[in-house]
């Protein structure tokens, strides 16, 4: 609630994720658990993003939080992009992305202007690694800049590692093979794989990655969607790497205690969440697989067609989000028994978090990782691109709570943020499918063994974000950094205590 400590002196922290859903939700939650902690938050965004998640930030300021929107003209026309096109998944194709990343550096001159008229005078800046320019600004008005990457501790680790070793320069081929130097866990991967951020392959892309990463170097810090529970060895190493300036402070999924907030988180969705809950009511426990490949899904026609007969085959009850439908396969129809198949948003937290729910086939985007680990529900993994080759690689070889479907890819399909190519892949079949679901919902020793471990993370990931906990405690010291900061350069700040 709202403290009697003159407004001036409070703490500001000002938002600013990237346009896509996978970014924009996560800082959206950690806008809430900076409020709760009475800190004053401007969420910095463009006017059709700021209609996805009004519902959600108008209840948290009528509970009493200070979540405000700084909502900036989108010029989608003078960019060259199509018009009204304010969210990467509002573009025509991924091979628009890139010409997105670069129209959005349009934004600095609009966000340094409305900064000057912000009060009190912002603490600091948390923004998305794809804002690098966003560093000129902190720097400008002599504030911190944390910067916010989605993505875990291991990924970011490995990164660091790769980019210091230099070893791209002596693997030759994308298919070659390679051991990511200096990691507790022997972790092998191909060029292939990489996202374009660690390999770029064209001189527009190497110049934006040389922009990141020099606005890294300035950066006061990193926060971190994760728990030092999960990947407690990687999450030190890093600490390391970044000099102890890496604050781990989820799973901030776990601010959405409320249905309606589950239901509604990031986008309006298409299923009404009584309906979704009446047929998971009507499941036995942990019986049902989920299957969804994030909001931008990078799954062929042909690639849909075999998950929808491996979930078939399977015999599995099953939740699907898919992003269009192939009515002429008849599927939904065969399976109205037994499949449920929501065809647009999916409130995802809401029904991973329902007793029903056993396994859970994602793309291994970092946000549907944590989600699942929240909820205690077994992974199948199925990556697409960016890093979650790398999310596989910790939740199947380091964690072991999942499972991944058919063999290791040696080449990958690369339809990401940043790259035009499409490098064909090992394919998967229906057969790849059935088997990895039948593997992940065994009983056998391996199974239970599977079961045990993510059921333990779910209850740690809970338990870190209570009072007292590894990432209750991290924002508190992120709080108190910012605080530090400001009094060192002779600012007076004041914050109340909160739980």
């Amino acid at each position: 609630m709202a403290s009697s400590v003159d407004h001036h002196h409070k703490l500001h922290f000002v938002l600013f994720p990237l346009m896509q859903q996978g970014h924009m939700i996560p800082m959206i939650d950690m806008a809430r658990l900076f409020a709760e902690r009475n800190i004053i938050v401007t969420i910095v965004t463009t006017p059709a993003n700021s209609l996805r998640f009004k519902k959600v930030v108008d209840r948290s300021v009528e509970s009493g939080l200070c979540i405000r929107l700084l909502i900036l003209p989108f010029p989608s026309a003078n960019t060259g992009l199509p018009e009204g096109c304010e969210n990467i998944d509002a573009l025509p194709s991924p091979e628009w992305a890139f010409k997105f990343l670069k129209a959005t550096t349009s934004l600095q001159e609009s966000f340094e202007k409305s900064f000057l008229d912000l009060e009190p005078v912002p603490s600091c800046i948390i923004s998305d690694m794809a804002f690098p320019w966003t560093a000129e600004i902190a720097d400008k008005f002599k504030i911190p800049r944390i910067s916010f990457y989605g993505t875990s501790c291991f990924y970011q680790l490995c990164s660091h590692n790769i980019l210091q070793s230099k070893i791209l320069e002596s693997t030759a081929s994308l298919s070659d093979p390679f051991i990511v130097p200096g990691l507790p866990d022997q972790i092998k991967v191909t060029k292939a794989i990489l996202p374009r951020t660690l390999y770029p392959t064209s001189d527009d892309l190497i110049d934006f990655c040389d922009q990141i990463r020099k606005a890294e170097l300035t950066a006061y810090g990193v926060v971190v969607n994760s728990f030092q529970e999960l990947e407690t060895v990687y999450e030190e190493e890093y600490q390391q790497a970044k000099f102890g300036k890496v604050w781990c402070v989820g799973p901030v999924s776990l601010c959405n205690r409320e249905i309606l907030d589950k239901a509604e988180r990031g986008n309006k969705t298409i299923i009404d969440e009584n309906q979704c809950l009446k047929w998971l009511d009507s499941r036995d426990p942990g019986s049902v697989v989920y299957a969804c490949f994030g909001s931008l899904c990078a799954l062929t026609s042909s690639e849909m067609i075999e998950l929808a007969l491996g979930l078939e085959a399977s015999k599995c009850p099953f939740v699907w989000k898919v992003g269009y439908w192939l009515h002429k396969e008849e599927f939904e129809e065969r399976n109205k028994d037994r499949g449920l198949v929501i065809k647009g948003w999916a409130p995802q937290v809401l029904i991973l978090s329902h007793r029903s729910i056993g396994g859970f086939l994602t793309h291994c985007g970092w946000n549907s990782v944590m989600e699942g680990v929240c909820a205690g529900v077994l992974l199948i993994a199925w990556p697409t691109g960016a890093e979650q080759f790398f999310n596989e690689k910790l939740i199947v070889q380091v964690l072991g709570i999942g499972v991944k479907v058919g063999a290791d890819d040696i080449l990958a399909s690369d339809t990401k943020l940043v790259h035009k190519e499409k490098v064909l892949g090992s394919a998967k079949n229906k057969g790849d499918v059935e088997k990895a679901v039948k593997k992940l919902m065994e009983e056998g020793k391996e199974g239970e063994e599977r079961r045990r471990k993510v059921r333990d993370f779910g209850k740690k990931a809970n338990r870190a974000m209570e009072e007292g906990g590894s990432s209750h405690n991290n924002l508190t010291l992120l709080i108190q950094n910012i605080m530090q900061y400001q009094a060192n350069m002779g600012l007076p700040c004041q914050v109340q205590k909160t739980a």
